[in-house]
């Protein structure tokens, strides 16, 4: 069904590219004009929908700029929450929003980085904001590759190795019928690219798209399974004390495929799934429905990710006989060094 609405919203295609592209050359001309503000600004994004690991890697970036000393803050338009116009999530000490009210990916980051943290539909209003509540000197936009009224001095490229491996016409093609938001030769804004092989075997780009990466600084990157953490007692397990055991595993992510690829290569069986939209909001129906499937399956455990962790959370009590853990990952850079000098040069901000 969802490939037969494709096809027919295939000719719609062409309308959107024509909307793209004029809106990017009335940018490229300076007839819409991006605003500085008084901060260095890294925006990171993709050119597809969802994906591409552009949360990990925002957590890396403000990891190691805050090792640096840099007082440093990330920015979002907050999807899929249920609030509108600007709202701290965080000052680096304290979270003042409820995941709901700021959305799963900015809580996420907030929590793990200890970082001043704030939505805002509108970046420029956004940043200034933000900057005069916490003085943040250093601002991480999440997913503003094609919000361009803000200037960034770092426009970072996250690109899926899966994606641009695909072959799927319905898959590769611009949105609606495809999951691009750009066309590649988009990839000419970008500062530095990023190539998220996740936790498959690096490979080459595909020889058709390898004009459009032309000239630009690649870096490789890929995930790393450091364990398991319960949801609800905070405690660290090995990924080991979970082989061979029966899971539930539970995702509201755009591609659990990787996840799934990462747990049945350490032994952990998921044949049962219940596999949910991206950013799911789960309600009372579906813990329900996670709780019957649970003991329907007899499995040992609910397995999920830490987007969905910080939204189950909320159910502890629903879940009070349930354990429930999610996946820790980080994300490893192929040249860790050289890429973290590239960003400080690119920032003037030295070594």
């Amino acid at each position: 069904m969802i490939n037969f609405l494709k096809i027919i919203l295939f000719p719609v295609i062409p309308a959107y590219a024509f909307a793209v592209g004029v809106r990017n050359w009335l940018f490229d001309i300076k007839i819409f004009k991006e605003k500085r503000v008084n901060a260095k600004i890294i925006s990171v994004g993709n050119l597809t929908v969802g994906g591409s690991g552009k949360t990990p890697l925002v957590i890396y970036l403000l990891d190691f700029l805050k090792k640096h000393g840099l007082k440093t803050g990330v920015l979002s338009r907050g999807y899929g929450r249920n609030s509108r116009g600007y709202k701290l999530v965080s000052d680096g000490k304290k979270i003042f929003t409820s995941v709901d009210q700021c959305g799963d990916e900015i809580y996420q980051t907030v929590s793990e980085c200890h970082v001043p943290g704030a939505v805002c539909e509108n970046r420029v209003k956004g940043a200034e904001e933000f900057i005069r509540e916490t003085g943040v000197k250093v601002i991480v936009l999440d997913d503003a590759f094609q919000h361009r009224w803000i200037y960034r001095d770092l426009n970072v490229l996250i690109c899926e190795q899966k994606f641009l491996l695909c072959r799927n016409f319905l898959v590769k093609n611009l949105f609606p019928t495809g999951n691009k938001r750009e066309p590649f030769s988009s990839v000419k804004r970008a500062s530095v690219v990023i190539i998220n092989r996740k936790f498959s075997a690096e490979e080459n780009i595909p020889a058709n798209l390898q004009k459009y990466f032309e000239g630009k600084k690649i870096f490789k990157a890929n995930y790393e399974a450091i364990g398991f953490v319960d949801i609800k007692r905070k405690i660290d397990h090995q990924i080991e004390e979970f082989k061979g055991q029966k899971s539930l595993l539970v995702s509201g992510i755009a591609d659990p495929s990787s996840l799934i690829n990462v747990l049945d290569q350490n032994g952990v069986n998921t044949e049962n799934r219940m596999i949910f939209v991206d950013h799911k909001n789960y309600s009372h129906k579906e813990i329900q429905s996670i709780r019957k499937k649970f003991y329907n399956t007899n499995s040992h455990s609910v397995i999920t990710t830490k987007k969905d962790a910080v939204k189950l959370v909320s159910f502890s009590k629903e879940f009070d006989d349930i354990d429930i853990f999610y996946l820790k990952i980080k994300m490893v850079m192929s040249d860790e060094q050289s890429f973290i000098k590239f960003i400080l040069d690119k920032l003037n901000l030295g070594s």
